[in-house]
């Protein structure tokens, strides 16, 4: 399985845990909360959903009725809009959600998953999510620190405005790693407090 399909499944299991919706809502949803999926497409999304009808991790449980046009009273037959197909999460997607967020491996830190993963970190246990947050970290340190080495190699033979470029990525690392470092420390500082808080 593709590194994409993967992230996309764990996407749209997300937010069918939440709540049972049609295709249209869940676009809409994961556009405007998952920055990975801005841009997600029907022609990505609807074969992501039969993907996961066919390995019975969701099912539909039928058709709405899409909305009447302003002013309008014909049904979806007559309008020539089709009704929209409902999709519900199984116990069988709920478990396979479960071990895609349950995945704190250098996969989960990269650029194209890390920020969905982070959007279901309320559905992710508390050592993983601090696996995830450090791993991210590392990855970034090590960007930050092969950008600085580049800039000093290189700044004799570069214009103003690949310098300016460089500099702008280089702030954009460090104000996130700073960012996780912040992340970071919360996430101890709870895991400490539940460690000692008494048993009721």
């Amino acid at each position: 399985m593709g590194r994409r399909t993967e992230v996309l499944e764990l996407a749209v299991l997300g937010v069918l845990h939440e709540a049972p919706m049609h295709g249209y809502q869940v676009r809409k949803l994961l556009n405007s909360r998952l920055g990975a999926f801005r841009a997600l497409s029907y022609g990505t999304l609807y074969p992501a959903l039969k993907g996961l009808l066919a390995k019975g991790w969701i099912r539909e449980l039928g058709e709405v009725e899409p909305p009447a046009p302003l002013g309008g009273t014909l049904s979806g037959a007559l309008s020539g809009r089709r009704a929209r197909i409902v999709y519900e999460i199984t116990a069988e997607g709920k478990e396979h959600f479960q071990a895609l967020v349950a995945d704190s491996g250098p996969q989960a830190w990269e650029d194209e998953t890390f920020d969905v993963h982070f959007a279901f970190f309320a559905r992710t246990d508390a050592a993983t999510r601090l696996r995830i947050l450090e791993g991210r970290r590392m990855r970034l340190q090590e960007r930050r620190e092969a950008a600085r080495s580049a800039m000093v190699r290189t700044r004799e033979r570069r214009d103003s405005y690949t310098l300016a470029l460089q500099q702008h990525g280089l702030d954009s690392v460090e104000r996130e790693v700073r960012w996780l470092d912040e992340l970071i420390d919360r996430e101890r500082t709870s895991n400490m407090t539940h460690l000692t808080e008494p048993p009721h």
